[in-house]
C-alpha cells in the first residue's frame, strides 16, 4: 500500500540519520587520529588534507600504551574467569541446594541491583587500603567481582534444567561439583559464552575503579592510561585520539566478532524475572 510505503521510508530515513549522528563522532575521532596536529587545529575538513600516522606511531613506542594493554588484558580475564565461576557456583546453590537462608540470600542479591556502585567506592577504597592493595592489580581486580546479573542470569537457567538430571547424576554417586561442571555446564555452554564476553567488555571498559586505585602507570590499565597522555606545550588532539582509538579497538573488534552472543547477554539480563 502507497501509506505504508511511505511510512516505511520515512522510517528507514529516521534510522539513517539517527545511526549516523552515533557514528559521527566515531569518524570525526578517527580522522582526526590520522591528521598532522596543525591541521587539526587550523581546519575543520571532513576529510584529512594530508594523511598522517605519526600519532599512532607515538602512542604504540613512545607511551606505556603496551603496558596498560596487558594490564587491561590481566585484570580482564581475571574478572571474567573469577565472576563466571563464582556466580556460577552461587546460583547453583540457591537453585538446586536446599539450606537456611536461600530464599533471603536470594534477596539480598535482587536487592543490590538497587544500590549504584557509585555508593560503594569510598568504603571499597578504604578496605583496598587496609589490605595494602591500592595500586595493585589485584585491588583493581577485586571490587569488580560482584556482578549480580550473572548470578540471576545462571539461577533462571538452572530453574529450568529437570530435577530429574541431578536426581540421576545422584544416584550415580556425582558430587555437587561434578554435576555443575560435568552436567550443568555443558548443558548451557552458550549462556556462559554469552556472560563472559559481556563480563570482559565491562571489565575492560572500566574506568572509575581503576583510575581511584592505579597511581602509577605501571599498575594502570588502558582506560586510565590514556588520561597519562600530554605534552609540555599543550594538549595533542591527534594524539589523544590515536590513543582511544587504540584501547577502544580490542574490545570493538570483540563485540563484532561475537555480537550475537552479546546481544543474547543483553537480552538474558533485560528479561530477568524475580
Amino acid at each position: 500500500m502507497p501509506g505504508r510505503a511511505i511510512g516505511n521510508s520515512l522510517l528507514l530515513i529516521l534510522t539513517l540519520f539517527i545511526a549516523g549522528l552515533w557514528a559521527f563522532p566515531i569518524y570525526w575521532a578517527i580522522i582526526t587520529s590520522v591528521k598532522p596536529e596543525q591541521d587539526v587545529i587550523a581546519s575543520t575538513t571532513f576529510i584529512p588534507r594530508v594523511f598522517d600516522f605519526s600519532s599512532y606511531y607515538f602512542a604504540l613506542f613512545q607511551t606505556n600504551l603496551p603496558t596498560w594493554y596487558m594490564n587491561s588484558v590481566v585484570t580482564s580475564v581475571s574478572v571474567t574467569v573469577i565472576v563466571i565461576v563464582i556466580s556460577m557456583m552461587c546460583a547453583y546453590a540457591l537453585s538446586q541446594i536446599v539450606f537456611a537462608g536461600r530464599r533471603v540470600l536470594y534477596f539480598v542479591i535482587l536487592a543490590s541491583f538497587m544500590v549504584p556502585s557509585q555508593a560503594l567506592i569510598i568504603s571499597q577504597f578504604v578496605l583496598m587500603q587496609k589490605l595494602g592493595l591500592i595500586n595493585t592489580l589485584s585491588g583493581i581486580v577485586l571490587p569488580q567481582l560482584i556482578v549480580p546479573v550473572v548470578v540471576i542470569v545462571y539461577k533462571q537457567f538452572f530453574d529450568s534444567v529437570p530435577k530429574e538430571l541431578r536426581e540421576a547424576a545422584k544416584l550415580d554417586g556425582c558430587g555437587e561439583f561434578q554435576i555443575l561442571f560435568r552436567l550443568y555446564l555443558p548443558l548451557n555452554w552458550g549462556i556462559t559464552t554469552a556472560l563472559a564476553i559481556i563480563t570482559y567488555i565491562m571489565a575492560w571498559n572500566a574506568f572509575m575503579w581503576p583510575f581511584l586505585v592505579s597511581n602509577s602507570e605501571s599498575t594502570m590499565t588502558v582506560t586510565v592510561g590514556i588520561t597519562q597522555v600530554d605534552d609540555a606545550f599543550g594538549i595533542k588532539y591527534a594524539r589523544d585520539m590515536a590513543v582511544a582509538i587504540l584501547a577502544a579497538m580490542p574490545v570493538a573488534v570483540a563485540y563484532l566478532l561475537f555480537q550475537k552472543r552479546v546481544t543474547q547477554a543483553l537480552m538474558l539480563s533485560s528479561g530477568i524475572k524475580g
